[in-house]
């Protein structure tokens, strides 16, 4: 961060905190499909258990990193910030239908909303730390976008099934493969 950092550190933590607030809410957001998702009967979503604890487990990985490095930027982590306030705002909508919507193909399709978030800001990461020169940054910017596409292309997945089920009476097979399988790897 340190490349990055130099050009305006306060717009740098800010930035972060923003990311760090996303993936808070993204934590919670799995943490309540999780728990939906083991109350089902259906073995196709059991077949998926373990793969979205893994990405759970990776937004809470990311969690920490970014704490790791605001903190290390000698800033709070649990600071509000202008952007952290503004993704607070922006993710009430999607952590209203997930905390309170049962039905397990809307609480999909409100992760699927999150992940497109999620993966927009990872993105816009990458290239800063590209524009600042910040080869170390980009490399760990890199690494979480690249966990987030997965859990994209999971999400993407799983509502495509629910939804040609659905629309098109199709019987509907959630992904069991993991998201290299799926992208034909």
């Amino acid at each position: 961060m340190e490349e990055l950092s130099k050009y305006s550190k306060p717009k740098v933590i800010d930035i972060l905190n923003e990311r760090l607030a996303f993936e808070r809410a993204g934590v919670k957001l799995y943490d309540r499909i999780l728990d939906a998702m083991r109350r089902q009967t259906d073995e196709n979503v059991a077949r998926m258990l373990n793969e979205m604890q893994q990405h759970r487990d990776e937004e809470k990985e990311h969690e920490e990193w970014l704490e790791e490095q605001i903190r290390a930027l000698g800033a709070d982590a649990h600071a509000e910030t202008e952007k952290s306030k503004l993704i607070t705002r922006e993710s009430k909508g999607i952590e209203e239908v997930v905390m309170s919507d049962a039905e397990l193909p809307h609480l999909l399709h409100a992760l699927l909303a999150a992940e497109l978030v999620d993966n927009a800001g990872w993105d816009l990461l990458v290239q800063l730390a590209d524009e600042a020169g910040d080869r170390a940054a980009k490399r760990e910017f890199k690494k979480r976008l690249h966990e987030e596409e997965d859990h994209l292309l999971l999400i993407r997945k799983a509502v495509e099934k629910l939804s040609f089920q659905e629309v098109l009476g199709e019987e509907a097979k959630l992904p069991k493969k993991t998201p290299m399988d799926l992208m034909g790897h």
